[in-house]
């Protein structure tokens, strides 16, 4: 399918996470400095299952603000925290000089999949933390983007697309800017998600999130946790490729690369692609977009 807008009209964004280990941390720091000259609109940064990376992923971010160009979006979540342990987390990030939070209801201690409970004196759900933020220090919380989770395919928790719709629609009463969705892999589950919500009135951006993850029974595991349907030909296109790495990785790139270029057909140009704190794979599909690095760093 031919791209029949200009790399000049196509965004990109990208997710990391905060890193575990030293190697990690030399792998996510490689990662940040490639992909930094294809100029992303913002980058954000993952909150762990229950918050578990709170201060590692607040580390993460006041780097990103100090030492590179990006403008990092910080993961907050409702998880494993009072409200007030959110307030001081939000403060921090103020402090820190981040101007932009992913606001989202997060994953339980136990992990993706497991029943969520909302924490003893923590927030309920994703729309009263949003509504938190947006409240909070007025004169500075205004100067804060949020952006919230989508999910073109139904939640594991999801009560039916409508309900669905109208849980968005709050998000973005509450004080929303955009929304990032789960990743997919067929264009028409998200454009039709994004007919659905504009028909519910939600005006906010929608961007689409693209996964670039070259492990199979990774990506398998992974979207079985989050609902998201792998299609019979992706999962033929990696049949046979435990053992070999570097086919898995191009076919990657060009599964990303077909998607995005399908949706901007349709008129989409701004999308979000989940790194797995690795350059290649995001350069790769960049570069199949048309969209090169600024300087030779990458």
């Amino acid at each position: 399918m031919s791209l029949q807008v200009q790399p000049k009209d196509i965004h990109v964004s990208f997710e990391f996470f905060p890193p575990k280990t030293e190697k990690a941390e030399t792998t996510l720091w490689d990662a940040v400095r490639r992909l930094e000259p294809v100029g992303p609109k913002f980058v954000s940064v993952t909150y762990g299952a229950g918050g578990s990376t709170r201060d590692r992923t607040h580390r993460t971010v006041k780097r990103m603000v100090e030492e590179t160009s990006l403008t990092p979006a910080a993961h907050l979540t409702c998880v494993g925290a009072t409200k007030a342990d959110v307030i001081e987390v939000i403060d921090e990030y103020l402090d820190a000089g981040v101007q932009h939070i992913v606001a989202l209801r997060g994953d339980p201690p136990e992990g993706m999949g497991a029943k969520f409970q909302p924490f003893e004196n923590g927030f309920a759900s994703s729309v009263e933390l949003i509504e938190a933020i947006r409240s909070h220090k007025p004169a500075l919380g205004k100067k804060f983007e949020i952006s919230v989770g989508a999910y073109p395919e139904p939640h594991p928790d999801s009560q039916g697309r409508a309900e669905d719709l109208a849980f968005l629609k709050a998000k973005q009463d509450a004080g929303a800017d955009r929304a990032i969705t789960q990743f997919f892999f067929e264009a028409d589950d998200y454009l039709r998600f994004v007919d659905d919500a504009h028909d519910a009135g939600i005006t906010m951006p929608i961007i689409p999130g693209v996964m670039l993850q070259p492990n199979f029974k990774g990506l398998a595991r992974i979207a079985g946790l989050c609902g998201a349907k792998i299609p019979a030909w992706l999962a033929e296109l990696y049949d046979g490729l435990d053992d070999d790495p570097q086919q898995r990785e191009l076919i990657t790139a060009n599964v990303a690369a077909d998607l995005t270029m399908k949706l901007a057909d349709k008129g989409v140009k701004d999308f979000h692609f989940y790194t797995l704190n690795k350059a290649d794979q995001a350069l790769a599909t960049c570069r199949l977009l048309g969209i090169k690095p600024r300087s030779k760093a990458a």
